[in-house]
Parts: structure tokens; C-alpha cells; sequence
């Protein structure tokens, strides 16, 4: 009878953790960077319902940052809108492959191996992501450009690019606000190790943000009715990179979220310039 009494507790443990990983639509919490207030489950849903793309920032190796962006997957998906998920880990020529992932054609070894081809942060930290998407037929979109372009331009600059690469892209040059400047001359000393000459460098993170914009505004041309939820990291996340650029291209409406993240994203260190609003746990 013991025996029996605990798989019962352990049965109907697994199912409420089931119940809590799908709990993005009525628990979804946003705080208001401009009206200073925290909105909760369906008043939340309602500052994205209008909305045709979702930036949803992150640091590229905080789960937590990764269970946010699923939880706002979700609560959409939930809320019965017509979603697709924007990639920064994923370049548009791996197109193909994103579209046998989440329609079942391919093993999980086997587009693991596809995604450490475009991404080198650990599987595990996306993997709930993916398999969402899969289960629920929710389309990914490689938004990223190829690895030679970006690296092309990091070493000799988007001059140096022909007319056949830069394919429908304005021009890219490092005129951006001195907050975005700042914030890239950090990832220049992270990163360049005095290979590149900063301004090339500058043009290679636009770059990604032009790219990523322009894939993501010709997706919802292309499907009128479809929200984007967009993932990339908080540096392209953020007001002035990827959704600068879809301004430049476009007047579809843009919300930025970012994951509330203790001496990171706060209220007091993030500024409605920078996102509209903080997911908190």
C-alpha cells in the first residue's frame, strides 16, 4: 500500500512540474520600464498582443535567461497567436535544417550536431526551447548571416563586401549612439585581441543587427498575420541594435523584453531606452 501511496505522490509531482513548465500564459509577469508597474498573466499578454515582433534579450549562457524566453513562447502560443521563433544562433542558410528539426525529420544527435555548426554555447541551455517548438510545430527562422560575411567584414569592412553579398542590405557604417558604441567597445576588448581595427568591428555587429532585421521584417511580410518572437543576445536585443534597424525597414510594431537578472537588468540600471520591459520570475 506504501508502495503504491508513493508512486501516486511521485506520478502527480512530475504532472504539477509538467503543469508549472506551461504555465507562460497565466503566469507571465512584465514590469513596466516607462509606467513603473508590473503586469501580471492576461494584462501582461495584452502589452504584446498587438505587437508583430518580440525581442526577448539574453546572456548567452544564463538558463534562467533561456527559461524566460521559453515562458514568453508559451504564453503566447498559449494565448492561441500565430507565432514563429527568430534565431541569432542560427544563420539563414541553415534555413533547411530548422524547418526538418521542428517538422520531425530529423533525429536530436543529428541537429545537434547542426546547431554546434552555427552556435558554441552548450545544447542544453536552448534544448527546452527547441523541443517546444518541435512539439508544437511553431516555425524557427535562422535570422543570422554567414560566418564568412560577418568575419569578412570584422577584418576589412562592409566596403570590402560586393554587391552580391550585401544583397538587399543598407549600408553599414558605426554610427550609433554612444551608449551602443560603449557597449560594443566592450565586446571589441572581449573579443578582437587587436585583430581587427574597431570601426571594422563595429560594422561587423551591425551587421548582424541589419542582417537579422531584414530576415525577420521579410518573414512577416511574407506571413501578415504572424507575431516573431526574436531571441539574440541582450546586446542586439536591446532598442538600439536589431530593433533600430527594423525601423529603418519598416513600421511593424516592437516590443523589447529582457530577463530581470540581479546587478544585471533591474529596474534601477535599465532604462525604457533600452527595453520596454523586465520579465520577472
Amino acid at each position: 500500500m506504501k508502495k503504491q501511496i508513493i508512486i501516486v505522490v511521485i506520478i502527480l509531482t512530475v504532472m504539477a512540474a509538467g503543469c508549472r513548465s506551461l504555465l507562460g500564459k497565466d503566469s507571465l509577469r512584465l514590469y513596466d520600464l516607462e509606467a513603473d508597474r508590473t503586469w501580471v498573466g492576461e494584462e501582461a499578454l495584452d502589452r504584446l498582443r498587438e505587437t508583430r515582433i518580440v525581442v526577448v534579450g539574453e546572456q548567452h549562457t544564463n538558463a534562467a535567461h533561456h527559461r524566460a524566453q521559453l515562458a514568453v513562447v508559451q504564453a503566447l502560443h498559449q494565448a492561441g497567436k500565430e507565432i514563429a521563433i527568430g534565431l541569432e544562433m542560427f544563420r539563414h542558410e541553415s534555413q533547411a535544417d530548422l524547418e526538418r528539426w521542428v517538422a520531425g525529420a530529423i533525429e536530436e544527435p543529428d541537429f545537434k550536431t547542426v546547431y554546434l555548426d552555427n552556435w558554441n554555447f552548450d545544447w542544453d541551455l536552448y534544448r527546452p526551447i527547441f523541443l517546444y517548438a518541435r512539439q508544437q510545430n511553431i516555425p524557427m527562422l535562422g535570422l543570422n548571416v554567414p560566418r564568412n560575411l560577418s568575419s569578412q567584414v570584422a577584418h576589412h569592412g562592409f566596403k570590402s563586401l560586393s554587391d552580391e553579398q550585401r544583397a538587399g542590405l543598407h549600408a553599414v557604417v558605426c554610427d550609433v549612439t554612444p551608449q551602443y558604441r560603449e557597449f560594443i567597445r566592450q565586446a571589441y576588448g572581449a573579443h578582437a585581441h587587436g585583430a581587427m581595427q574597431f570601426e571594422n568591428f563595429c560594422e561587423a555587429q551591425l551587421l548582424w543587427d541589419v542582417s537579422m532585421a531584414k530576415n525577420a521584417v521579410d518573414y512577416l511580410n511574407a506571413h501578415p498575420e504572424a507575431t516573431l518572437v526574436v531571441l539574440a543576445g541582450s546586446g542586439h536585443a536591446r532598442k538600439m541594435g536589431i530593433p533600430t534597424q527594423v525601423q529603418k525597414l519598416s513600421d511593424l510594431p516592437v516590443v523589447v523584453l529582457l530577463p530581470e537578472t540581479h546587478g544585471i537588468f533591474e529596474a534601477d540600471n535599465t532604462s525604457e531606452t533600452d527595453a520596454d520591459y523586465l520579465i520577472r520570475p
